[in-house]
Order: C-alpha cells, then sequence, then structure tokens
C-alpha cells in the first residue's frame, strides 16, 4: 500500500506556516527596533515546486510548458517606507500576513479532518 501523499503534502504546508508564523512574529516584535529589516520566508509553492519533481507517467500526456525556473520577484512597490531609524517593519503588512497564515492552517486542518472521515468511512464499509 502506498503512503497517503494528502498527508505528507498537509505535514509539509504546516510546518511552512509554522515557520512563516515565528518570521512573521519576529518582525511583529522588532517593530520599534532601530535597522531592523523585515523578513519573510519563500512562498510554498516556490518551495514544493523545487523539492517535488514532476513526472509524466506516460509519453502522451500533456509535458509542462514551464522550464521548472522559479520566476524572480521583483520589488514590491508596496513595500513599507524605511523609516528614520532605518526600520522598514509595517505592522498592517505583519498582521495580514498572520491572518492569511491562520486562515491558510484552518483551510489545511478542514481538508484534512474530511479526507479523514471520508477515509474513515471508506474503510469501515
Amino acid at each position: 500500500m502506498q503512503p497517503l501523499q494528502l498527508f505528507d503534502l498537509a505535514f509539509r504546508q504546516n510546518e511552512w506556516l509554522a515557520q512563516r508564523q515565528s518570521v512573521i512574529s519576529a518582525n511583529i516584535a522588532n517593530a520599534n527596533t532601530p535597522g531592523y529589516k523585515a523578513k519573510d520566508v519563500e512562498s510554498f509553492e516556490d518551495v514544493m515546486r523545487r523539492s517535488v519533481s514532476m513526472t509524466t507517467t506516460n509519453p502522451e500526456h500533456i509535458a509542462s510548458s514551464d522550464d521548472g525556473q522559479v520566476p524572480a520577484y521583483e520589488n514590491d512597490p508596496n513595500r513599507a517606507e524605511v523609516l528614520v531609524s532605518g526600520n522598514d517593519v509595517s505592522l498592517e503588512d505583519e498582521f495580514l500576513k498572520s491572518g492569511e497564515v491562520m486562515r491558510s492552517y484552518s483551510l489545511n486542518t478542514q481538508i484534512l479532518k474530511t479526507f479523514s472521515s471520508m477515509l474513515q468511512s471508506v474503510t469501515k464499509g
């Protein structure tokens, strides 16, 4: 029996969400620290694209059009302004990111609960 990839993917995303929340918390904690630069983690999609390679199981399947390269991101024009102290942490942006992490974690948990109950109903017969 092959392992259920959904559980592995959910576990990886939860690890990523925990790491991102930790970075966001550090940004908020250092909001008044002179010279502190806000940080963020690489997007989950980019992490997965780099760590999981897609393979074609049948030569007649349609091949992906991209070359597997992660696009470089331009500097964000909405980036917080740098204060006189050299600090560029925007509390509004950090709280928005924190809310996004919370919603993603909640969605991930709901999907796992639903999948688990479906799996239990199938195995119980």
